[in-house]
Protein backbone atom coordinates (compact mmCIF):
# COMPACT_ATOMS: atom_id res chain seq x y z
CA UNK A 1 0.00 0.00 0.00
CA UNK A 2 2.63 2.24 0.77
CA UNK A 3 4.10 1.86 -2.75
CA UNK A 4 1.01 2.71 -4.06
CA UNK A 5 1.03 6.15 -2.35
CA UNK A 6 4.27 6.50 -3.26
CA UNK A 7 3.49 6.39 -6.45
CA UNK A 8 0.53 8.63 -6.52
CA UNK A 9 2.41 11.37 -5.07
CA UNK A 10 5.09 11.11 -7.77
CA UNK A 11 2.49 11.53 -10.46
CA UNK A 12 0.27 14.05 -8.87
CA UNK A 13 3.62 16.11 -8.86
CA UNK A 14 4.49 15.54 -12.77
CA UNK A 15 1.01 16.59 -13.08
CA UNK A 16 1.67 19.67 -11.38
CA UNK A 17 5.07 20.36 -13.22
CA UNK A 18 2.92 19.82 -16.64
CA UNK A 19 0.39 21.87 -15.88
CA UNK A 20 2.40 24.35 -14.16
CA UNK A 21 3.42 27.71 -16.52
CA UNK A 22 5.29 30.26 -14.73
CA UNK A 23 8.39 29.03 -16.26
CA UNK A 24 7.00 29.84 -19.81
CA UNK A 25 7.44 33.61 -19.64
CA UNK A 26 11.28 33.25 -18.39
CA UNK A 27 11.86 31.06 -21.35
CA UNK A 28 10.11 33.41 -24.01
CA UNK A 29 12.53 36.28 -22.10
CA UNK A 30 14.92 34.00 -22.82
CA UNK A 31 14.54 33.04 -26.38
CA UNK A 32 13.95 37.00 -27.08
CA UNK A 33 16.85 37.75 -25.55
CA UNK A 34 18.90 35.36 -27.64
CA UNK A 35 17.33 36.70 -30.87
CA UNK A 36 17.96 40.21 -30.06
CA UNK A 37 21.81 39.25 -29.18
CA UNK A 38 22.26 37.47 -32.93
CA UNK A 39 20.83 40.38 -34.62
CA UNK A 40 22.81 42.39 -32.95
CA UNK A 41 26.14 40.36 -33.73
CA UNK A 42 24.79 40.10 -37.35
CA UNK A 43 24.42 43.88 -37.08
CA UNK A 44 27.08 45.67 -35.66
CA UNK A 45 29.67 42.87 -38.34
CA UNK A 46 27.81 44.66 -40.79
CA UNK A 47 28.22 48.10 -39.19
CA UNK A 48 31.79 47.11 -38.37
CA UNK A 49 33.22 46.78 -41.98
CA UNK A 50 31.81 50.15 -43.53
CA UNK A 51 32.98 51.88 -40.49
CA UNK A 52 36.87 50.32 -41.33
CA UNK A 53 36.28 51.82 -44.87
CA UNK A 54 35.19 54.78 -43.53
CA UNK A 55 38.43 54.74 -41.11
CA UNK A 56 40.68 53.76 -44.32
CA UNK A 57 39.23 56.63 -46.20
CA UNK A 58 40.78 58.97 -43.50
CA UNK A 59 43.71 57.04 -43.26
CA UNK A 60 44.88 57.29 -46.56
CA UNK A 61 43.48 61.11 -47.41
CA UNK A 62 45.68 62.21 -44.15
CA UNK A 63 48.51 60.07 -45.74
CA UNK A 64 48.12 61.91 -49.33
CA UNK A 65 48.03 65.43 -47.52
CA UNK A 66 51.09 65.41 -45.88
CA UNK A 67 53.65 67.13 -47.04
CA UNK A 68 56.70 65.41 -48.62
Amino acid sequence: MGMRRAGWEHMKTLIHLWKDRSGATAVEYGLLATLISIGMMVGLGAFSDSLLAVFQTITTAIIGARPV
